[in-house]
C-alpha cells in the first residue's frame, strides 16, 4: 500500500481510532477538532498533527496539510459540518478520496448526487443490532447510500445443492455476486454449482427480498 497523507476531521471515538489505524498502516495523519481535550483520545505514540479548529475552515485545513492530502475523512458528530468539510475537500482542493459520516441516512441520496460517499452511523448500528437479535435472518454486509440495494449473506438451502447457482439470478432484482465454500471465498460464475454448506453473497434490491426468499425456498423444492 502506498503511503498517503490523510486529514481526519473529528477526534471522537471514530476519528481517534481511524487516525491511529491509518498511522499504524504507515500513512501520515493530521487530525482536526474544535475541542482541545478531544486530542487526549489519540494514543501516546501518535506522531501526526493535531490541529485545533474546524474542518470547514480553510486556514485550519491548510494547517493540517490539505494541499498534500490524498484523502479526507469527516467524522465529527455533526452531519452539516461533515458534508461541508467533504464538499470543500472535493471541490476546492480536488481531493479524490473523501468520505463523510452522517447520522441521518435519509440525506445519503442527496450527498451521493454531490459525489460524496457517506457512512450512515444509524443504519450501521441498526444492522449490527439486528444481526445479533436475529442471527438466522437477513444479514446485510453492505447497503448503498440510497438504501435501495443490499449485499446480503444467505445460507444455501440443501434443496439447491447440485444446481447451477446462476438460476438464482433475476434480472435487475437480485443476483449472486460471490460465495464462501469450505472457508474459501470465490466470485460467482455462470457455471458454478451449489454445494451444501455454501454461504451466498447476493446483491438484492431491498424491495425484492421476499422474491429472493421465494426463489431460494420454493423453487429449489419444486423444480
Amino acid at each position: 500500500m502506498v503511503a498517503m497523507h490523510v486529514v481526519v476531521v473529528g477526534c471522537g471515538r471514530v476519528g481517534s481510532e481511524l487516525a491511529a489505524e491509518l498511522e499504524a498502516q504507515g500513512h501520515t495523519v493530521a487530525v482536526i477538532d474544535k475541542n482541545r481535550n478531544a486530542f487526549r483520545r489519540l494514543p501516546e505514540r501518535f506522531t501526526g498533527r493535531a490541529v485545533l479548529g474546524f474542518g470547514f475552515d480553510r486556514d485550519h485545513l491548510e494547517q493540517a496539510g490539505i494541499r498534500e492530502a490524498n484523502a479526507v475523512a469527516a467524522v465529527t458528530s455533526g452531519d452539516n459540518s461533515n458534508i461541508l468539510t467533504a464538499r470543500i475537500a472535493r471541490e476546492t482542493y480536488e481531493i479524490a478520496n473523501v468520505v463523510a459520516r452522517i447520522y441521518d441516512p435519509r440525506r445519503a441520496v442527496i450527498y451521493q448526487r454531490l459525489g460524496i460517499p457517506t457512512v450512515a452511523t444509524v443504519a450501521w448500528t441498526t444492522d449490527q443490532v439486528l444481526r445479533r437479535l436475529f442471527p438466522d435472518h437477513w444479514v446485510s454486509e453492505w447497503t448503498d447510500p440510497s438504501g435501495a440495494v443490499d449485499l446480503v449473506e444467505r445460507m444455501l438451502p440443501g434443496t439447491w445443492a447440485g444446481r447451477k447457482l446462476s438460476e438464482l439470478d433475476e434480472a435487475e432484482r437480485f443476483r449472486l455476486v460471490a460465495l464462501t465454500r469450505g472457508g474459501q471465498s470465490r466470485l460467482a460464475t455462470p457455471e458454478i454449482v451449489g454445494q451444501e454448506g455454501d454461504v451466498l453473497y447476493m446483491a438484492v434490491r431491498r424491495d425484492s427480498r421476499d422474491e429472493l426468499d421465494n426463489r431460494l425456498g420454493e423453487e429449489g423444492r419444486h423444480s
